[in-house]
Parts: C-alpha cells; sequence; structure tokens
C-alpha cells in the first residue's frame, strides 16, 4: 500500500544522498559539506511535502482508517447520553434551589423569632 509517510522517508534519505554526494564533489571543508547537505535533504524533504499535498489523494487513505457510520453512531449515543444527564442534572438543580428556597425561609423565620424574644426581653429587663 502507498502510504504518504513512505514516500517522505524515501525522498529524504534520497536528497541526504544526494546532497553529500554532490558536497563531496564540490566543496572541501567540511562545514561547507555538512550545510550544503543539510540544504539539499530540506529541500527534498520540502518538495516531497508540496508533492504529496497536491498530488496524494488522502480522502482514499481516510476511508481506510476513518468508519463515518461507525463514528455518527457513537456521537449520536454520547449526545442522547449528555441530554438524558443534562435533564438530570436540571431537575435535581431545581431541587437544590427549592431546598435553599426553604431553608432561607426557615432561617428568616427563626431570626426574627430570635430578634422578637430578644427585644422583648430587653423590654422586660
Amino acid at each position: 500500500m502507498f502510504r504518504p509517510e513512505n514516500f517522505i522517508y524515501f525522498f529524504t534519505a534520497c536528497g541526504f544522498f544526494v546532497g553529500l554526494i554532490f558536497s563531496v564533489i564540490n566543496f572541501i571543508q567540511p562545514e561547507d559539506i555538512l550545510v550544503y547537505t543539510g540544504l539539499v535533504t530540506l529541500f527534498f524533504y520540502l518538495f516531497i511535502h508540496i508533492v504529496i499535498m497536491n498530488f496524494v489523494d488522502i480522502q482514499r487513505f481516510g476511508k481506510a482508517f476513518f468508519n463515518k457510520d461507525e463514528y455518527e453512531e457513537i456521537s449520536e449515543y454520547f449526545v442522547s447520553e449528555l441530554d438524558s444527564r443534562e435533564k438530570r442534572m436540571d431537575a435535581i438543580l431545581l431541587e437544590v434551589d427549592k431546598m435553599n428556597k426553604e431553608h432561607n425561609e426557615l432561617f428568616k423565620k427563626s431570626a426574627e423569632k430570635n430578634e422578637t424574644k430578644k427585644d422583648g426581653k430587653k423590654i422586660a429587663a
């Protein structure tokens, strides 16, 4: 099977050896050989990426690895599961809100009773 990664590996290796051959023929200094070899390798690497980007049909490769029907089925399951959990959370939040209101009312009533008792004791004292 033709995979894009194989083309990249092959042409990068070819670029290295082509750059090494031409740099050994043209240059004497080791620094020049290394730089020229690196530049030719980089050129081959970038060139094969552009070729793959333009000429390799990635959708054909994607179909082998990506099953759209299965993905949609799993996505629908997760959406329905999240919807049911959201409804449960809404019900729980409504209950908590109701309990908070009842607690606040009881707290206010007990605070009012305590104030009236304190006011009554102050008057009597």
